[in-house]
Protein backbone atom coordinates (compact mmCIF):
# COMPACT_ATOMS: atom_id res chain seq x y z
CA UNK A 1 0.00 0.00 0.00
CA UNK A 2 2.80 2.57 0.67
CA UNK A 3 3.86 2.58 -3.00
CA UNK A 4 0.26 3.08 -4.10
CA UNK A 5 -0.20 5.96 -1.65
CA UNK A 6 3.02 7.55 -2.91
CA UNK A 7 1.93 7.67 -6.52
CA UNK A 8 -1.50 8.92 -5.53
CA UNK A 9 0.13 11.77 -3.58
CA UNK A 10 2.35 12.66 -6.52
CA UNK A 11 -0.57 12.46 -8.93
CA UNK A 12 -2.71 14.70 -6.74
CA UNK A 13 0.10 17.24 -6.54
CA UNK A 14 0.48 17.25 -10.34
CA UNK A 15 -3.28 17.59 -10.86
CA UNK A 16 -3.42 20.52 -8.43
CA UNK A 17 -0.61 22.35 -10.26
CA UNK A 18 -2.40 21.74 -13.56
CA UNK A 19 -5.64 23.26 -12.25
CA UNK A 20 -3.76 26.43 -11.33
CA UNK A 21 -2.18 26.48 -14.79
CA UNK A 22 -5.58 26.15 -16.51
CA UNK A 23 -6.93 29.21 -14.76
CA UNK A 24 -3.64 31.10 -15.10
CA UNK A 25 -3.78 30.86 -18.89
CA UNK A 26 -7.54 31.32 -19.26
CA UNK A 27 -7.31 35.08 -19.89
CA UNK A 28 -5.11 34.55 -22.92
CA UNK A 29 -7.22 31.68 -24.24
CA UNK A 30 -10.47 33.65 -24.05
CA UNK A 31 -9.00 36.95 -25.32
CA UNK A 32 -7.49 35.78 -28.57
CA UNK A 33 -8.11 39.15 -30.25
CA UNK A 34 -6.01 40.96 -27.63
CA UNK A 35 -2.80 38.96 -28.01
CA UNK A 36 -0.61 37.74 -30.84
CA UNK A 37 -1.28 34.29 -32.26
CA UNK A 38 2.11 33.08 -30.97
CA UNK A 39 1.34 34.17 -27.41
CA UNK A 40 -2.17 32.75 -27.61
CA UNK A 41 -0.84 29.41 -28.83
CA UNK A 42 1.75 29.32 -26.07
CA UNK A 43 -1.04 29.64 -23.51
CA UNK A 44 -3.10 27.14 -25.52
CA UNK A 45 -0.38 24.48 -25.31
CA UNK A 46 0.00 24.94 -21.54
CA UNK A 47 -3.76 24.82 -21.07
CA UNK A 48 -4.10 21.77 -23.35
CA UNK A 49 -1.49 19.87 -21.34
CA UNK A 50 -3.34 20.73 -18.12
CA UNK A 51 -6.88 19.75 -19.16
CA UNK A 52 -6.29 16.32 -17.64
CA UNK A 53 -6.27 17.73 -14.10
CA UNK A 54 -9.97 17.43 -13.28
CA UNK A 55 -10.31 13.88 -14.66
CA UNK A 56 -7.31 12.92 -12.52
CA UNK A 57 -9.09 14.12 -9.38
CA UNK A 58 -12.07 11.91 -10.24
CA UNK A 59 -9.72 8.98 -10.90
CA UNK A 60 -7.99 9.50 -7.55
CA UNK A 61 -11.36 9.54 -5.76
CA UNK A 62 -12.41 6.42 -7.62
CA UNK A 63 -9.21 4.65 -6.67
CA UNK A 64 -9.80 5.49 -3.01
CA UNK A 65 -13.56 4.81 -2.80
CA UNK A 66 -14.45 2.29 -5.51
CA UNK A 67 -12.62 -0.55 -3.80
CA UNK A 68 -12.92 -2.28 -0.44
CA UNK A 69 -13.89 0.93 1.30
CA UNK A 70 -16.48 3.50 0.32
CA UNK A 71 -17.28 7.04 1.37
CA UNK A 72 -18.31 7.34 5.02
CA UNK A 73 -20.56 9.94 6.68
CA UNK A 74 -17.44 11.92 7.63
CA UNK A 75 -16.53 12.25 3.95
CA UNK A 76 -19.97 13.68 3.15
CA UNK A 77 -19.67 16.02 6.14
CA UNK A 78 -16.28 17.19 4.94
CA UNK A 79 -17.38 17.87 1.35
CA UNK A 80 -20.47 19.73 2.62
CA UNK A 81 -18.34 21.85 4.95
CA UNK A 82 -15.86 22.53 2.13
CA UNK A 83 -18.65 23.66 -0.17
CA UNK A 84 -20.10 25.89 2.55
CA UNK A 85 -16.74 27.32 3.64
CA UNK A 86 -15.26 28.10 0.23
CA UNK A 87 -18.59 29.39 -1.05
CA UNK A 88 -18.71 31.76 1.94
CA UNK A 89 -15.15 32.93 1.27
CA UNK A 90 -15.98 33.44 -2.41
CA UNK A 91 -19.17 35.33 -1.57
CA UNK A 92 -17.31 37.63 0.82
CA UNK A 93 -14.70 38.26 -1.87
CA UNK A 94 -17.42 39.03 -4.44
CA UNK A 95 -19.28 41.43 -2.14
CA UNK A 96 -16.22 43.23 -0.76
CA UNK A 97 -13.86 43.36 -3.72
CA UNK A 98 -15.80 42.98 -6.99
CA UNK A 99 -18.78 44.42 -8.84
CA UNK A 100 -20.30 40.95 -9.31
CA UNK A 101 -23.89 40.61 -8.10
CA UNK A 102 -23.44 38.74 -4.83
CA UNK A 103 -27.18 38.42 -4.21
CA UNK A 104 -27.68 36.68 -7.54
CA UNK A 105 -24.74 34.34 -6.84
CA UNK A 106 -26.23 33.39 -3.49
CA UNK A 107 -29.74 33.02 -4.92
CA UNK A 108 -28.58 30.44 -7.48
CA UNK A 109 -26.25 28.60 -5.08
CA UNK A 110 -27.97 25.24 -5.57
CA UNK A 111 -27.98 25.58 -9.37
CA UNK A 112 -24.41 26.74 -9.94
CA UNK A 113 -21.47 27.52 -7.65
CA UNK A 114 -20.86 30.95 -6.12
CA UNK A 115 -17.50 31.07 -7.94
CA UNK A 116 -16.84 29.07 -11.09
CA UNK A 117 -14.19 26.65 -9.76
CA UNK A 118 -16.40 25.39 -6.92
CA UNK A 119 -18.46 23.28 -9.34
CA UNK A 120 -16.12 20.38 -8.57
CA UNK A 121 -17.45 20.06 -5.02
CA UNK A 122 -20.94 19.44 -6.43
CA UNK A 123 -19.68 16.90 -8.97
CA UNK A 124 -17.55 14.90 -6.52
CA UNK A 125 -20.60 14.32 -4.30
CA UNK A 126 -21.91 11.92 -6.95
CA UNK A 127 -18.73 9.82 -6.65
CA UNK A 128 -19.25 9.63 -2.90
CA UNK A 129 -22.95 8.79 -3.22
CA UNK A 130 -22.47 5.81 -5.53
CA UNK A 131 -19.31 4.51 -3.84
CA UNK A 132 -21.20 2.08 -1.52
CA UNK A 133 -22.65 0.43 -4.66
CA UNK A 134 -19.44 0.14 -6.69
CA UNK A 135 -16.53 -2.18 -6.04
CA UNK A 136 -14.39 -2.41 -9.14
CA UNK A 137 -13.20 -5.93 -9.91
CA UNK A 138 -9.81 -6.91 -11.23
CA UNK A 139 -10.11 -6.62 -15.02
CA UNK A 140 -7.91 -7.94 -17.79
CA UNK A 141 -5.92 -5.46 -19.80
CA UNK A 142 -7.74 -6.40 -23.01
CA UNK A 143 -11.20 -5.86 -21.54
CA UNK A 144 -10.12 -2.56 -20.02
CA UNK A 145 -8.64 -1.44 -23.34
CA UNK A 146 -11.87 -2.36 -25.15
CA UNK A 147 -13.90 -0.34 -22.65
CA UNK A 148 -11.63 2.68 -23.04
CA UNK A 149 -11.70 2.55 -26.85
CA UNK A 150 -15.49 2.19 -27.07
CA UNK A 151 -16.61 4.53 -24.27
CA UNK A 152 -13.71 6.96 -24.48
CA UNK A 153 -13.41 7.31 -28.25
CA UNK A 154 -15.86 5.48 -30.53
CA UNK A 155 -19.09 6.18 -28.61
CA UNK A 156 -17.99 9.35 -26.84
CA UNK A 157 -20.64 11.99 -27.65
CA UNK A 158 -17.88 14.62 -27.47
CA UNK A 159 -15.94 12.98 -30.30
CA UNK A 160 -15.76 15.27 -33.32
CA UNK A 161 -18.28 14.07 -35.90
CA UNK A 162 -16.82 12.05 -38.78
CA UNK A 163 -18.91 11.88 -41.96
CA UNK A 164 -18.22 10.49 -45.41
CA UNK A 165 -20.67 10.36 -48.28
CA UNK A 166 -23.43 11.70 -46.09
CA UNK A 167 -23.05 8.85 -43.60
CA UNK A 168 -22.01 9.61 -40.02
CA UNK A 169 -19.39 7.17 -38.75
CA UNK A 170 -18.39 8.72 -35.44
CA UNK A 171 -19.42 8.93 -32.74
CA UNK A 172 -21.45 5.72 -32.57
CA UNK A 173 -24.65 6.28 -30.62
CA UNK A 174 -24.65 4.03 -27.55
CA UNK A 175 -26.94 6.47 -25.73
CA UNK A 176 -24.16 7.79 -23.53
CA UNK A 177 -25.21 11.23 -22.35
CA UNK A 178 -24.00 13.68 -19.75
CA UNK A 179 -20.68 14.44 -18.11
CA UNK A 180 -21.60 12.51 -14.97
CA UNK A 181 -21.26 9.21 -16.84
CA UNK A 182 -17.64 10.07 -17.59
CA UNK A 183 -16.91 11.31 -14.08
CA UNK A 184 -18.03 7.90 -12.81
CA UNK A 185 -16.09 6.16 -15.57
CA UNK A 186 -12.96 8.11 -14.64
CA UNK A 187 -13.44 6.97 -11.06
CA UNK A 188 -13.84 3.32 -12.05
CA UNK A 189 -10.83 3.45 -14.38
CA UNK A 190 -8.78 5.04 -11.62
CA UNK A 191 -9.50 2.05 -9.41
CA UNK A 192 -9.10 -0.53 -12.18
CA UNK A 193 -5.77 0.80 -13.46
CA UNK A 194 -4.57 1.34 -9.91
CA UNK A 195 -5.05 -2.37 -9.17
CA UNK A 196 -3.40 -3.58 -12.39
CA UNK A 197 0.21 -4.63 -12.79
CA UNK A 198 1.34 -1.86 -15.12
CA UNK A 199 5.06 -1.97 -14.36
CA UNK A 200 6.21 -2.61 -17.91
CA UNK A 201 8.77 -0.42 -19.60
CA UNK A 202 7.05 -0.54 -22.98
CA UNK A 203 3.74 0.51 -21.38
CA UNK A 204 5.40 3.44 -19.63
CA UNK A 205 6.90 4.60 -22.91
CA UNK A 206 3.61 4.12 -24.73
CA UNK A 207 1.70 6.16 -22.14
CA UNK A 208 4.23 8.98 -22.36
CA UNK A 209 3.91 9.01 -26.15
CA UNK A 210 0.09 8.89 -25.98
CA UNK A 211 -0.03 11.78 -23.53
CA UNK A 212 2.21 13.95 -25.72
CA UNK A 213 0.26 13.02 -28.86
CA UNK A 214 -3.11 13.75 -27.23
CA UNK A 215 -1.92 17.13 -25.92
CA UNK A 216 -0.66 17.95 -29.42
CA UNK A 217 -4.04 17.05 -30.94
CA UNK A 218 -5.93 19.09 -28.32
CA UNK A 219 -3.79 22.15 -28.91
CA UNK A 220 -3.82 21.88 -32.73
CA UNK A 221 -7.54 21.17 -32.77
CA UNK A 222 -8.19 24.24 -30.61
CA UNK A 223 -5.95 26.35 -32.85
CA UNK A 224 -7.89 25.12 -35.88
CA UNK A 225 -11.16 26.10 -34.21
CA UNK A 226 -9.78 29.57 -33.50
CA UNK A 227 -8.78 30.10 -37.13
CA UNK A 228 -12.05 28.67 -38.43
CA UNK A 229 -14.45 30.47 -36.07
CA UNK A 230 -12.40 33.57 -35.46
CA UNK A 231 -12.73 33.02 -31.72
CA UNK A 232 -11.97 30.46 -29.04
CA UNK A 233 -14.09 27.31 -28.77
CA UNK A 234 -13.65 24.62 -26.11
CA UNK A 235 -14.47 21.70 -28.42
CA UNK A 236 -11.15 19.96 -27.73
CA UNK A 237 -10.83 21.19 -24.14
CA UNK A 238 -13.81 19.30 -22.72
CA UNK A 239 -12.90 17.22 -19.66
CA UNK A 240 -14.95 14.35 -21.07
CA UNK A 241 -13.63 14.69 -24.61
CA UNK A 242 -11.74 11.78 -26.24
CA UNK A 243 -8.27 13.37 -26.23
CA UNK A 244 -8.53 14.50 -22.61
CA UNK A 245 -9.74 10.97 -21.83
CA UNK A 246 -6.57 9.54 -23.41
CA UNK A 247 -4.45 12.06 -21.49
CA UNK A 248 -6.06 11.04 -18.19
CA UNK A 249 -5.55 7.30 -18.63
CA UNK A 250 -2.00 7.78 -19.96
CA UNK A 251 -0.81 10.20 -17.28
CA UNK A 252 -2.27 8.17 -14.41
CA UNK A 253 -0.47 5.06 -15.67
CA UNK A 254 2.73 7.02 -16.31
CA UNK A 255 2.80 8.49 -12.80
CA UNK A 256 1.89 5.14 -11.25
CA UNK A 257 4.83 3.50 -13.03
CA UNK A 258 7.45 6.19 -12.47
CA UNK A 259 6.59 8.05 -9.24
CA UNK A 260 5.54 5.18 -6.99
CA UNK A 261 8.49 4.88 -4.59
CA UNK A 262 7.93 7.98 -2.47
CA UNK A 263 6.12 11.32 -2.58
CA UNK A 264 8.41 13.91 -4.12
CA UNK A 265 8.98 16.82 -1.68
CA UNK A 266 7.31 19.55 -3.75
CA UNK A 267 4.49 17.34 -5.03
CA UNK A 268 3.94 15.95 -1.54
CA UNK A 269 3.62 19.47 -0.13
CA UNK A 270 1.19 20.50 -2.87
CA UNK A 271 -0.78 17.29 -2.37
CA UNK A 272 -1.16 17.88 1.37
CA UNK A 273 -2.52 21.35 0.67
CA UNK A 274 -4.38 20.56 -2.56
CA UNK A 275 -7.81 21.19 -1.06
CA UNK A 276 -6.89 24.63 0.22
CA UNK A 277 -5.02 25.54 -2.95
CA UNK A 278 -8.03 24.50 -5.03
CA UNK A 279 -10.40 26.48 -2.85
CA UNK A 280 -8.37 29.71 -2.86
CA UNK A 281 -6.52 29.81 -6.19
CA UNK A 282 -9.32 31.10 -8.44
CA UNK A 283 -9.94 34.03 -6.09
CA UNK A 284 -6.24 34.90 -6.07
CA UNK A 285 -6.03 34.81 -9.88
CA UNK A 286 -9.14 36.96 -10.18
CA UNK A 287 -7.71 39.50 -7.73
CA UNK A 288 -4.38 39.67 -9.57
CA UNK A 289 -6.02 40.03 -12.98
CA UNK A 290 -8.71 42.56 -12.02
CA UNK A 291 -6.30 44.74 -10.04
CA UNK A 292 -3.72 44.86 -12.81
CA UNK A 293 -1.02 42.99 -10.89
CA UNK A 294 0.18 41.36 -14.10
CA UNK A 295 2.75 41.69 -16.88
CA UNK A 296 0.73 41.26 -20.06
CA UNK A 297 3.37 43.03 -22.17
CA UNK A 298 5.44 39.85 -21.78
CA UNK A 299 2.89 37.02 -21.83
CA UNK A 300 5.26 34.15 -20.97
CA UNK A 301 6.64 36.08 -18.01
CA UNK A 302 3.09 37.01 -17.03
CA UNK A 303 1.99 33.37 -17.04
CA UNK A 304 4.99 32.40 -14.88
CA UNK A 305 4.28 35.31 -12.52
CA UNK A 306 0.54 34.70 -12.14
CA UNK A 307 1.06 30.95 -11.73
CA UNK A 308 3.81 31.36 -9.12
CA UNK A 309 2.12 34.14 -7.18
CA UNK A 310 -1.18 32.24 -7.14
CA UNK A 311 0.43 29.00 -6.05
CA UNK A 312 2.44 30.65 -3.27
CA UNK A 313 -0.47 32.76 -2.00
CA UNK A 314 -2.88 29.81 -2.08
CA UNK A 315 -0.35 27.57 -0.36
CA UNK A 316 0.23 30.12 2.41
CA UNK A 317 -3.51 30.56 2.89
CA UNK A 318 -3.90 26.79 3.07
CA UNK A 319 -1.10 26.53 5.64
CA UNK A 320 -2.74 29.23 7.73
CA UNK A 321 -6.10 27.50 7.44
CA UNK A 322 -4.60 24.19 8.58
CA UNK A 323 -3.26 25.91 11.68
CA UNK A 324 -6.83 26.85 12.56
CA UNK A 325 -8.63 23.84 11.12
CA UNK A 326 -6.76 21.22 13.14
CA UNK A 327 -9.30 18.48 12.31
CA UNK A 328 -8.93 19.15 8.57
CA UNK A 329 -12.63 19.67 7.89
CA UNK A 330 -11.98 22.21 5.12
CA UNK A 331 -8.22 22.06 4.63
Amino acid sequence: MPSKISWIDNLRGIACLMVVMIHTTTWYITNAQSVTLLNWDMANILNSASRVSVPLFFMISGYLFFGERSARPRHFLRIALCLLFYSTIALLYIVLFTSINGELALKNLLQKPVFYHLWFFFAIIVIYLVSPLIQVKQASGKMLLALMIVAGLIANPNTVTLKTGGMEWLPVNLYINGDTFYYLLYGMLGRAIGMMDTQKRWLTGLCAALFIAAVFIISRGTLHELRWRGNFADTWYLYCGPMVFICAVSLLTLVKNTLHTRPLPVLGLISRHSLGIYGFHALVIHALRTHGVEIKRWPLLDIVWIFTATLVASLLLSMLLQKIDTRRFVS
